[in-house]
């Protein structure tokens, strides 16, 4: 089969026209034979068998029957009529209902001839019937192509006013078939083909449209969902692979004075075993020739800070300068204090470039960077301008990568002749699956464990009902020294109500915790900067006990002293935003608390969140359910929902397919890195042409 012929204009199929054509564009996305092709079913009707009336069960499911209408008649109801016809088979009889359309049904139903009828069955009054069935001559219907399954295409409002139904879709379908032959090139080489026992693509693309039965359907879904995985992991490791042989790394090659003193004097705790596992990680990649470009993840409060610091003595050692981005002041002020704090009277120079940074001082740092008298730079986006030049940038940190995009990012790269290494780290847990789609051309890292007298922070969900027995708990804990955050949600489409939300909570809270004895900081969207972080500071230094906010505090706010967690209408949260909510939490030595506030009336998503955070403190746990619920595209965040837009594929439910994908794609690659033996040829040609198209996600990176 050419190619050339798939990416003929979905005009000139027979039956579809410059009128169809314009809607299944705007519709579907669908311009050539190939879109059309590559056009998947999402469910099937299984025609597979024929029932007899006397096998029917009342159960209002969806039947095939072989019979004759003996009678027709029309009966007049309150509103109207209704066309009734008496459908038999040598079982027993039925009735076939129709309340629209009378006339025209009338004029094309036959009486005693045989008929393929299908739909969904009523009990009613002791008799069996079916609404508006589909209905066909047995004649016509043992001539046509057999579709025992009936594939069921995803559609649109729009495409049913313009006459497009399933039946249509199902016929220009066939209509390809029939013009273009049915016989499509092979996409993967003989190998694969026969190690993973897949039926050929042809087969493949034909029992994904018309399956004869469930197994003809299983297999050809399993071929067609490993074949798209398998190129977008090609895609994926040919990348690295090809970075690592291209892109020469600045060699770190000792480890030196600043990170033995460091490990000897100045390490405020003993590192835990995940921690010495992933220095040793990021020491081997540093020492490797090649560029690092490693995601580090690992759950709020499990040391990322000091694994980050430990790389970056690692550079000084080695003549070079580090910096670390954050991508908010707050965050980027608390990186630089406890740096700071860390590293003592430890002779190594560090500074802070944010927005917020004075003129006068931006100077002294620019000239510091430049003469390498600065060991390392903490700052925010402000770090990527121009202006700002490092003498040897050997290691760049980004905190917190999904917020900053790949541009920015890239501005980094070019700070130096050689690319530094890159260092990534998030403590928004992704699922594995999640991870090798999306981070699959980065090496991955994973702190597992918190470190010692950390104690988990005690998770309880309670209705508004027990509205006061919660208020007397903070009651006692504020008693206790200890302080407390109460957080709002925020849904973008209604700042009114949100805000309203905001204040009707800081009133109750301000009748039942009045002043002197207690005082609320309150922190929303709408103030200014400036009050935000007066408000945010008076926290932080104990002046306040309690803190009214939404979720501006969801990134990177420090106070060990805050032990309890309230959120207000929970069940309105994602559960990644529920955990760093809850991350804000158990800093401290003291025991912790975070208390899930809802109504009474919750769907079955909100429930099994709720359930989940109860029952769990594990990130990544609580990251493969919220995957489950909200599906990929959501859990990265609009700006990457594009990203997973899989024919046929689903990275979650196809976990085990994509694991299987990603091994095959590592093993023909290192065997055949530039695909050049003749048994790859298919999966060469294929791998060009999809980039030709773009039509491999260029994930991220």
């Amino acid at each position: 089969m050419k190619t050339d012929l798939l990416q003929t204009p979905i005009t000139y199929l027979k039956g579809v026209g410059p009128n169809r054509a314009q809607a299944l564009q705007s519709e579907l996305g669908i311009t050539t034979y190939n879109d059309l092709l590559h056009f998947f079913p999402n469910r099937y009707i299984d025609k597979t068998r024929y029932y007899k009336i006397s096998e029917l069960e009342r159960n209002s499911a969806e039947v095939q029957l072989i019979g004759k209408i003996v009678h027709i008649k029309t009966v007049e109801q309150k509103r109207g009529s209704r066309l009734v016809a008496r459908f038999v088979d040598d079982t027993g009889e039925m009735e076939l209902v129709w309340f629209r359309g009378h006339k025209w049904i009338r004029e094309q139903l036959q009486l005693n001839v045989p008929y393929v009828i299908f739909g969904r069955t009523n009990w009613f009054n002791g008799l069996f019937s079916m609404p508006h069935p589909e209905m066909e001559l047995l004649a016509a219907h043992e001539q046509g192509m057999r579709i025992h399954m009936q594939p069921i295409y995803p559609s649109t409002e729009k495409l049913s006013n313009k006459g497009i139904t399933n039946r249509v879709l199902s016929n220009m379908v066939q209509q390809l078939f029939s013009e273009t032959g049915g016989v499509y090139g092979e996409t993967l080489s003989k190998d694969l083909l026969d190690d993973l026992k897949l039926v050929s693509r042809s087969e493949a693309l034909f029992n994904i449209h018309f399956p004869k039965d469930q197994k003809k359907l299983a297999k050809a879904q399993f071929r067609l969902k490993l074949e798209e995985l398998f190129f977008v992991q090609l895609q994926l490791i040919a990348k690295k692979l090809l970075r690592k042989k291209k892109i020469k790394g600045l060699p770190f090659e000792h480890v030196g004075e600043h990170f033995n003193t460091f490990y000897r004097d100045f390490l405020p705790f003993e590192l835990t075993g995940a921690q010495q596992r992933v220095i040793k990680e990021i020491r081997a990649d540093l020492g490797s020739n090649a560029q690092m470009n490693r995601l580090l993840q690992g759950d709020v409060g499990s040391g990322k800070t000091i694994v980050a610091l430990m790389s970056m003595l690692l550079a000084i050692d080695n003549g070079y300068q580090s910096c670390l981005m954050a991508p908010t002041e707050i965050l980027a002020n608390q990186h630089f204090n406890s740096l700071k704090e860390v590293l003592g009277d430890m002779k190594i120079n560090i500074a802070l470039l944010t927005g917020s940074v004075r003129k006068s001082d931006r100077k002294g740092i620019h000239e510091a960077l430049e003469d390498g008298s600065l060991h390392i730079l903490v700052g925010t986006h402000a770090v990527l301008e121009q202006k700002v030049r490092f003498k040897n940038l050997g290691l760049a940190i980004i905190d917190e990568q999904h917020r900053f995009g790949v541009a920015q990012r890239s501005k980094l790269w070019k700070k130096n002749d050689i690319p530094p290494h890159i260092l990534v780290m998030t403590a928004t847990p992704i699922p594995r699956t999640l991870a090798m789609s999306l981070y699959g051309d980065l090496d991955i890292s994973v702190i597992d464990e918190l470190p010692p007298g950390r104690k988990p922070v005690k998770t309880v969900h309670r209705y508004d009902t027990n509205r006061l027995k919660v208020f007397r708990f903070l009651k006692d804990e504020i008693k206790k020294g200890r302080q407390v955050y109460v957080v709002y949600p925020l849904i973008q489409e209604s700042q009114a109500l949100d805000y309203k939300d905001l204040m009707d909570g800081y009133e109750s809270i301000s009748r039942e915790f009045p002043l002197p004895d207690y005082r609320i900081s309150i922190v929303h969207g709408q103030m200014k900067s400036e009050d935000k972080d007066y408000e945010m500071a008076r926290f932080v230094k104990g002046e306040t006990q309690i803190m009214v906010a939404t979720t501006v505090i969801e990134v990177g706010v420090n106070v060990p002293n805050a032990t309890v967690m309230i959120i207000e209408s929970a069940e309105r949260f994602g559960l990644s935003q529920l955990h760093q909510l809850r991350g804000r939490v158990g800093r401290g030595g003291e025991q912790s608390y975070c208390i899930l506030m809802t109504g009474h009336k919750l769907s079955a998503d909100a429930r099994t969140r709720i359930e989940t955070m109860t029952r769990t403190q594990d990130g990544f746990e609580i990251a493969e359910v919220d995957l489950k619920l909200r599906g990929p595209g959501d859990l990265m965040g609009t700006q990457q929902s594009g990203l997973l837009n899989l024919k046929i594929a689903d990275i979650v439910r196809d976990n085990e397919i994509l694991k299987t994908a990603r091994y095959y794609a590592l093993r023909v690659l290192q065997e055949d890195p530039d695909l050049v033996l003749e048994k790859n040829i298919p999966i060469r040609h294929t791998y060009a042409e999809l980039l030709r198209h773009k039509n491999i996600w260029n994930y991220i990176s």
